[in-house]
């Protein structure tokens, strides 16, 4: 497959801006986060989804795993993993796309809403590939959709399931979790999923498009802060050897999953050690944004560390692949508490949380649901009076 022309249409503006400025200006994070009270109270009882949330928010089932979405006639994947939203053509409706965690077939899986929220459609746009986890927005609106195998590759999506799915390997062959990119630096940052694994920037010779480019490693010391500089993979493609083992003084971190970038910062968890770590683009500094070991008297509300995400509040939000089934807002006065806790789904993990454009929706998955299966997965809305 070539480079194709993805659309860019009138929604390009309004993705740009929520790619590179979710998080106000000036949002410190001066790690590493504790237990408070949220910015919306306490968890509420159960709803009959089995959800608990604060007070005036609500949810509602949007699709699941081998059954029809809505009255679309498409079937909904299996193991629904990362995704995200885009704004339609016409900016009055969106998209969510949802990557599938299954091993062979994969794949990534689109809903369209509507202005008041109806779904309008559903459909696939990528097939045939290899346990799908995370990926990331463009600012062009497409999805990079990540394998996370070995040798695994990245995949460049359309949302509006106009173009064909393209495979990138310049942005480097090893187990792919999660992408952010970055507008200002034009780069895209990358996860290993390895409990060996590293951070990369793919640097495109041409910003927009990833057919060319430079694939770098993170490059530290052992401390969990300090200052970092990046150095180039010389193989990317990872064969003999691994992209994680081609550089000296690479800084190697324990399973990488989310990632997350806005205003000069980059935020990815790893589930080795339940961290959030946070790079500070503008001075080339690293520090811990939070890690369960140091939360004061020992109950920390966040564990399970996975996808991460960002509100135009400046507030972050975590999902939990285990611990109590939660969803975590970490605010910019690093206070960390639950936002979404899931009953019943001990055997899940969540996945996939991305606001609406207007972010006034966010949506995820119970990659497992009920049944603790790949083919029980549950993809959630959550609506209600998050702050700007």
């Amino acid at each position: 497959m070539e480079r194709r022309t993805f659309l860019r249409g009138a929604a390009i503006g309004a993705s740009a801006a929520a790619f590179g400025g979710t998080l106000m200006p000036g949002a410190a994070y001066a790690a590493p986060a504790q237990p408070g009270s949220g910015p919306y109270g306490a968890l509420g009882a159960a709803d009959a989804n089995g959800i608990q949330l604060p007070a005036g928010f609500t949810s509602r089932v949007i699709a699941r795993s081998g059954r029809q979405v809505g009255s679309t006639g498409y079937t909904w994947h299996n193991a629904p993993d990362g995704g995200a939203c885009f704004a339609d053509a016409y900016g009055t409706g969106w998209i969510y796309v949802s990557n599938s965690e299954i091993n062979p077939g994969g794949g990534v899986s689109a809903v369209k809403f509507d202005a008041t929220g109806a779904i309008t459609g559903a459909y696939r746009i990528l097939a045939n590939t290899r346990q799908n986890c995370a990926g990331g927005r463009t600012p062009w609106n497409t999805w990079l959709s990540c394998e996370e195998v070995a040798l695994g590759a990245v995949y460049e999506t359309d949302p509006y399931g106009a173009e064909a799915a393209v495979r990138r390997d310049a942005l480097g062959r090893f187990k792919h979790e999660a992408a952010a990119a970055d507008p200002v630096r034009k780069a895209i940052y990358l996860t290993e999923d390895e409990s060996d694994g590293c951070l990369y920037r793919f640097v495109p010779t041409t910003w927009g498009d990833l057919s060319a480019g430079r694939l770098q490693v993170l490059v530290a010391g052992t401390a969990t802060s300090g200052s970092f500089g990046w150095a180039d993979v010389p193989d990317p493609d990872g064969s003999p050897a691994t992209t994680r083992t081609q550089v000296s003084g690479a800084k190697h971190f324990n399973g990488g999953e989310g990632c997350h970038y806005a205003n000069d910062t980059v935020w990815f968890t790893t589930k080795g050690d339940n961290r959030l770590w946070q790079l500070n683009l503008t001075n080339d500094t690293y520090e811990l944004a939070y890690d369960d070991s140091l939360v004061t008297g020992g109950n920390a509300p966040l564990t399970g560390v996975d996808n991460v995400t960002g509100a135009s509040s400046g507030d972050l939000y975590v999902a939990e692949d285990g611990g109590n089934m939660e969803i975590c807002v970490i605010t910019p006065d690093d206070v960390v508490a639950p936002f979404v806790r899931i009953n019943g789904q001990s055997g899940s993990e969540i996945t996939g949380p991305a606001f609406s454009p207007d972010g006034k929706r966010l949506y995820f998955s119970s990659q497992r649901g009920t049944t603790g299966s790949s083919s029980g997965g549950i993809t959630y809305e959550v609506t209600g009076p998050f702050r700007a």
